[in-house]
């Protein structure tokens, strides 16, 4: 027996009105979040070649490490004329080299900055940066961030979580007092710094930030995996776009299917089997590109197997292999026999949801 799916709810038509963040246009209101490790230019390459983002950010740097011209981090930055509009996230706690590093990237091409205020992570918050800053607000977070926004011509953002705590959800001062200063738009993750990963968002939390501001876009972020979600979150808190992390790895073709619905009502089908197949290859070719190594490309690979394997219902065998890759050619040689049969019996193009990303657990402050 076939479970029964339930209608999808109807698009907002606003969403389909143009948006823009300072004077940049974006081709929809759905975007790619940053995630550490994951969002690098070969992944952002192959998610615009499917379509429908309106814009990519990068993984996080530390701003000390782009003036310091960290190898490491020059790489996190490479970047092409295919991968545009491009936000940078920075991080750090020192506003002199904010300010600095933003320079540099506005003369490196970015399109806009984003200041990182939600990164829970202990190595980002011990030195003043993600959540950090949202516990600080006699004024000192706010002047930073004002002098990133005073030291370029592009926009700047920031992304924020709720609070440190449910005792302090300073995200509201935060959006009032950046709004004031120049900030161009703010991304809501809606959860507490306390709550790192676990629970569910809270979208009143998203919703005050939005009440909060009068004209800039406030992106709401967090556990949005389908377009029902998508919907909710829009019809709970208001907010006038939507940032993606998890559900875009899950998914590639998921911002193709938002932008599908807000037009028309009908978001499409996802990847097929051999569509999924073939992003699998798309991505490990260009991250053998981007390492400059066959060896070092499949190394980075291994990162993502794991997520990949599992949407195709591949078996345990073959995911410890991939979990191992070493070559191209391994990795042509495991994936023909699926390429040839098909997905498995009963397989679907839902079997990706159970194959997300890991997140950091247990308490946060070991993290």
């Amino acid at each position: 027996m076939f479970a029964v799916l339930a209608p999808l709810p109807a698009p907002p038509s606003h969403y389909r009105e143009p948006l823009r963040i300072g004077a940049v246009p974006l081709a929809s209101r759905f975007v790619l979040a940053p995630l550490a490790g994951y969002t690098n230019y070969p992944f952002r390459r192959s998610v615009r070649e499917i379509g429908g983002v309106g814009l990519c950010t990068t993984d996080l740097v530390n701003a000390r490490a782009i003036l310091e011209k960290s190898k490491k981090t020059l790489e996190l930055l490479v970047t092409g004329p295919d991968d545009r509009p491009l936000s940078v996230q920075i991080f750090g706690g020192n506003a002199a080299e904010m300010a600095d590093a933003a320079q540099w990237l506005q003369g490196y091409g970015a399109t806009l900055i984003d200041i990182n205020m939600g990164c829970p992570v202990r190595k980002v918050v011990r030195v003043g940066g993600g959540s950090a800053m949202m516990c600080d607000t006699t004024g000192a977070t706010v002047k930073l961030v004002e002098q990133v926004v005073n030291a370029v011509s592009i926009p700047v953002t920031v992304k924020m979580r709720l609070g440190w705590d449910d005792a302090n959800h300073t995200a509201p001062y935060f959006a009032r007092e950046f709004e004031q200063i120049g900030v161009a738009a703010v991304t809501i993750h809606g959860r507490t710094r306390e709550q790192g990963f676990d629970g569910t968002i809270n979208p009143a939390g998203i919703r005050a930030v939005v009440e909060a501001v009068e004209r800039i876009p406030v992106f709401g972020n967090g556990d949005v995996m389908s377009i029902a979600d998508a919907a909710r979150l829009i019809d709970e808190t208001g907010c006038h776009g939507i940032a993606i992390g998890r559900g875009a790895l899950a998914n590639p073709w998921f911002f193709r299917q938002l932008d599908a619905w807000v037009r028309t009502g009908d978001p499409g089908a996802r990847g097929s089997y051999l569509d999924r197949l073939a992003f699998t290859r798309t991505h490990l070719v260009r991250l053998i590109e981007w390492r400059g190594h066959e060896y070092a490309g499949c190394s980075q690979f291994r990162k993502v197997a794991s997520w990949y394997t599992k949407a195709l219902r591949m078996p345990k065998q073959v995911q410890h292999r991939f979990n191992n890759l070493k070559t191209l050619a391994e990795f042509d040689e495991l994936t023909a026999p699926f390429r040839e049969s098909g997905p498995p019996p009963g397989w679907t193009e839902w079997d990706a949801t159970s194959a997300q990303i890991n997140v950091p657990q247990g308490p946060n402050s070991h993290w």
